[in-house]
């Protein structure tokens, strides 16, 4: 059984996810990057769940979210769920589609770590050596729209949804710059230098090993059905939260092993009978079944871990005299 998790409303959230086998199931072409598209914005509407920004490789994507009513399980299921199922239908197969092993889903702990984040997906491409700029990525990549504040307008794929049926026609979908962020025009321009950043280093890397990139032409030649042959590690950390300040990391640490050893407990109890209220963040238990879970504070904190909100006090250590 997993360890329990802890889903409080207002923070973002970076989710990563391969498909089987490392196949090239989510390899661009327009069908896919239509369906793709579709079942975010479908899977963002219904859950109310802010986009930043998504990056859809051949075989994984990175999507970086804002989940201001705590509801990001949601998403995650019936986007993956329902690109899983069109995707098939596309690609004309049935066996599973997406990896065996669970989502990964790591906290953003403050800002910089968002801003890390959002640069390591864009340039996903660029520095697996596919393509030499973000704009060449033939696929989903929602960087440009991001910049521009742009929103897009997707048709409903053909493939798989009932025409008669209940889906829409068309959807819309905007990647947002929450207010958490600062001030979006300075947010914008900071991601796009560091993004230039990473570009021209790996352009300079290149030029002094001699490499190439596949290219925009490589990649859409390549087969769906073709998998990634590098080589992956497997059995590693899995991490939960994200953050280069080390007390910050292990502020929501410990506040995350606080949250499991008071649900356990709590869990316990209940088994045995006994009249409890589980933990506030309490996620499956609190939406399916009629356990009480206790209130989140009247003024809830922001999306990013705060010395104050937290049940145990993280810093750096005193120095004595």
């Amino acid at each position: 059984m997993a360890a329990p998790r802890q889903v409080i409303p207002g923070r973002f959230l970076f989710v990563t996810r391969r498909c089987a086998l490392r196949q090239f199931f989510l390899r661009p072409d327009d069908a896919t990057n239509q369906t793709v598209l579709y079942c975010f914005a479908l899977a963002a509407q219904r859950t109310n769940i802010g986009i930043v920004l998504p990056s859809v490789l051949s075989n994984h994507h990175h999507t970086t979210l804002w989940d201001p009513d705590g509801r990001y399980p949601e998403f995650t299921e019936h986007f993956h769920k329902l690109t899983a199922r069109a995707m098939n239908a596309l690609r004309r197969r049935h066996e599973s589609f997406w990896a065996s092993e669970p989502c990964s889903v790591v906290e953003l702990a403050d800002r910089a770590a968002v801003m890390d984040k959002l640069v390591y997906a864009a340039t996903n491409a660029v520095k697996d050596g596919l393509v030499e700029r973000v704009r060449h990525w033939p696929g989903v990549n929602g960087l440009a729209d991001l910049l521009a504040d742009r929103e897009i307008v997707v048709r409903r794929p053909r493939h798989f949804f009932d025409p008669d049926g209940e889906m829409p026609e068309t959807v819309t979908l905007r990647f947002v710059i929450p207010e958490a962020l600062g001030d979006p025009a300075e947010f914008r321009a900071e991601l796009r230098e560091r993004v230039a950043a990473v570009e021209e280093a790996f352009a300079k890397q290149r030029a002094h090993s001699g490499a190439r990139v596949i290219g925009r032409r490589g990649v859409l030649a390549q087969r769906w059905r073709g998998r990634a042959c590098s080589h992956t590690r497997r059995g590693g950390l899995r991490p939960l939260v994200a953050s280069r300040d080390k007390w910050v990391r292990l502020e929501a640490i410990r506040r995350n092993l606080a949250f499991v050893a008071e649900y356990r407990e709590t869990r316990k109890r209940w088994l045995a009978g006994a009249d409890v209220v589980f933990p506030y963040g309490t996620y499956w238990l609190g939406r399916f079944t009629p356990v009480p879970v206790a209130p989140g504070p009247a003024q809830p904190a922001g999306p990013f871990v705060s010395p104050a909100a937290s049940p145990v006090a993280v810093g750096p250590p005193a120095v004595g005299n």
